[in-house]
């Protein structure tokens, strides 16, 4: 259940020559608005994180499907991927995939908050998620990355694309009726219990300090 276009689209602009250094001039240029001079190294480690960050998206679909599939909810993953895949193929997104390796931080944003917040819902349902992966603290690092009004306006995609699919009907209906009030009191796109320090916060020294936006 993974797009060819998604998988070319990574490869391509992930493995360019220049993909490393476009990362790190976007870090520089945040880094100098947030006033923070981080060292060469962090600027490298961070651009990493960021380019590992995109490339985990084939991967983190398939297990996702796998998962979807094995615990009855097929239907509402379907819709979800289709709507992710979508967005991949749009050129015309928050960031322009035109523009190579950053135009494909907003796609994978996308990608992987959509999916963290189908296996949040499902551990507040079952006590486990959906799959082993916790991608909360990446997702944070990557929406602070990103910044307003782009961050806002791709959690509301996540947030229409969940809606659409009907994901806590679906969950609600494999619920007894107090998991079910447990998983309306927390509808949230960040419900891990904590966020782990490196090497989740390689961005801390371009952004700032992490930034809950009142969701714990």
């Amino acid at each position: 259940m993974i797009s060819e276009t998604i998988q070319q689209q990574i490869e391509t602009n992930c493995a360019s020559e220049t993909a490393h250094d476009e990362v790190i001039e976007l870090l520089s240029a945040v880094a100098a608005r947030n006033k923070l001079t981080p060292d060469p190294e962090g600027l490298s480690t961070a651009a990493n994180f960021v380019l590992d960050y995109i490339r985990q998206v084939p991967y983190v679909i398939k297990v996702a499907w796998t998962a979807a599939n094995q615990v009855g909810l097929t239907v509402p993953m379907q819709l979800i991927l289709d709507a992710v895949i979508s967005y991949w193929e749009r050129d015309d997104d928050v960031i322009p995939d035109s523009i190579g390796v950053i135009g494909l931080i907003d796609d994978a944003y996308c990608s992987l908050c959509s999916l963290q917040m189908v296996s949040d819902h499902f551990r507040m349902l079952t006590g486990k998620h959906l799959f082993p992966e916790n991608l909360g603290p990446a997702n944070q690092s990557i929406r602070q990355l990103l910044g307003q009004p782009y961050a806002g306006d791709l959690d509301r995609f996540v947030m229409d694309t969940l809606n659409a699919a009907q994901i806590i009907p679906a969950l609600q209906q494999l619920a007894s009726p107090e998991k079910r009030m447990h998983l309306e009191s927390n509808h949230t796109i960040w419900s891990h219990d904590s966020i782990p320090q490196a090497p989740k916060d390689a961005l801390s020294t371009i952004t700032g300090p992490l930034e809950n936006n009142g969701r714990e």
